[in-house]
């Protein structure tokens, strides 16, 4: 019987025939695809490169118009610190014109010295300030600076300042001692130049100057009338203790007619139109009477010129761009931060407990008329004052109220009445109290959240015995 033809072969051929074509639609469809997404993302692309032109463009025109009001303002702003700076440049060239009569007194005889001719040859000057020249080390550097002999010195290694200081003056000598190079020092603020290490620099000048080495002399300038007392014996010995003291004889008016002077704008000032109207409100200061009367105090306190130029730059230190000119309130302001007591200052920022140690302090300087104290009796006497309140608050370990006390100490506001031994206690070291009542008052009533316990124990007498 003849075997059936089977239809399986043709029916996979057609299968394979119909996923052929439709492989082939579905690869023409995925390339249309990719060709709409590529057109699309070209376009997105271009439509967002022509936004980021727009806005450089934009920012281009915005920075532009930021240059022209800044070019304006940045004009407004150096004619204004042009301004400001020439008064500053004005006020500082006359205080070094009037800013201390003794500067003043050296100057002059300096420059009668140096008009003659074999003088203003030979001569040399050394001027060094105590508040620029802090210690010797320093001082020797601006001397050798001045003298122009660092090619000298190079890098020589001596042994002791005094070496140093002879090999320095030593290479001014020309030969013998009469042909050597006179020197000037000048020493502004020479008490500062006292409180130097054993006064080394101040002990060899004197002994160089004594000596029959190299000519020199020593001039000091100080408003301390207790400078000898400052020296050291071995200084002092070596002293020629010549003094002339300058004292200032004019009265209020003459005052006055200075703070005028002081503050007034010459004539040759760059802004014309801004030193008249700058004059003008100096008069109107001058005739102001709430400014008469902080002048008044001033001058009753110090006739010094340079406490008056200290007012008169705390309140020049105000003056901005838009404040232009001085007021009455700024001289106010201003007298008031000459007159602060330093101290006072110091208790604002106490603790309650280093409060509760000094008036505790107080109240044994009431009891024993001023006498040392211990931090033995102080501790009892802030004891009496726990127990009489009998508050937890106040009830700190005695080691935390020793610490307390060593605090006061290292802040000056008490001090050891005789040298500290190593043997001593410190519960037993005496000690005194350097403020008075009346500061400690003042400072409690500015205290910040001070508790009423302390203040009303602060105001008590001696109910606390």
């Amino acid at each position: 019987m003849p075997r059936r033809r089977s239809n399986l072969g043709r029916r996979t051929r057609g299968a394979e025939a119909v996923r052929r074509v439709i492989a082939n639609q579905t690869e023409e469809e995925r390339a249309s695809a990719n060709e709409r997404n590529r057109q699309r993302m070209a376009q997105k692309r271009a439509e967002e490169a022509a936004e980021q032109r727009a806005a450089r463009l934009e920012y281009a025109r915005w920075r532009a118009r930021q240059a022209r009001r800044s070019r304006s303002a940045a004009s407004n702003l150096l004619r204004s610190q042009q301004n400001e700076r020439d008064r500053l440049r004005v006020a500082e060239r006359r205080l070094r014109e009037t800013a201390d009569p003794r500067q003043n007194l050296i100057n002059h005889a300096l420059k009668e010295l140096m008009e003659v001719e074999d003088v203003s040859e030979n001569v040399l000057q050394v001027h060094l300030n105590g508040l620029l020249q802090i210690n010797d080390k320093i001082a020797l550097k601006e001397i050798t600076r001045q003298l122009n002999l660092e090619n000298v010195v190079g890098d020589k290694v001596f042994g002791s300042f005094a070496e140093n200081l002879s090999f320095i003056l030593e290479a001014l000598k020309k030969g013998d001692r009469t042909s050597s190079c006179p020197v000037i020092f000048i020493l502004d603020e020479f008490d500062l130049f006292a409180h130097h290490r054993n006064q080394t620099l101040l002990y060899n000048l004197f002994d160089i100057s004594q000596s029959a080495q190299t000519p020199i002399a020593v001039i000091g300038l100080t408003c301390r009338l207790d400078i000898l007392e400052l020296l050291e014996k071995r200084v002092k010995s070596r002293f020629s203790h010549r003094q002339m003291h300058l004292m200032n004889s004019f009265g209020f008016p003459q005052y006055l007619k200075i703070f005028k002077e002081q503050l007034s704008l010459p004539a040759e000032f760059p802004d014309k139109l801004f030193a008249e109207k700058w004059n003008e409100n100096v008069q109107c200061l001058s005739e102001d009477k709430s400014v008469q009367e902080v002048l008044q105090k001033h001058f009753n306190i110090s006739k010094s010129l340079r406490s008056l130029h200290m007012l008169l730059m705390l309140a020049l230190s105000r003056v901005t761009t838009s404040h232009p000119f001085i007021t009455a309130a700024d001289l106010m302001e201003a007298n008031q931060l000459c007159s602060m007591d330093s101290k006072a200052n110091i208790v604002h920022g106490l603790s309650v407990l280093e409060i509760c140690l000094i008036i505790a302090m107080k109240h044994l300087n009431d009891i024993y008329e001023e006498e040392p104290f211990n931090f033995q009796m102080v501790y009892n006497e802030f004891q009496k004052f726990v127990q009489r309140k009998a508050h937890s608050v106040y009830n700190f370990e005695k080691p935390v109220v020793m610490k307390a006390f060593e605090h006061l100490q290292q802040l000056e506001l008490i001090r050891p009445v005789e040298r500290t031994s190593v043997n001593a206690q410190r519960e037993y070291q005496l000690m005194k109290l350097l403020l008075d009542n009346t500061q400690i008052m003042n400072a409690l009533q500015k205290y910040p959240n001070c508790p009423t316990d302390v203040r009303q124990w602060a105001t008590s007498s001696l109910s606390w015995l």
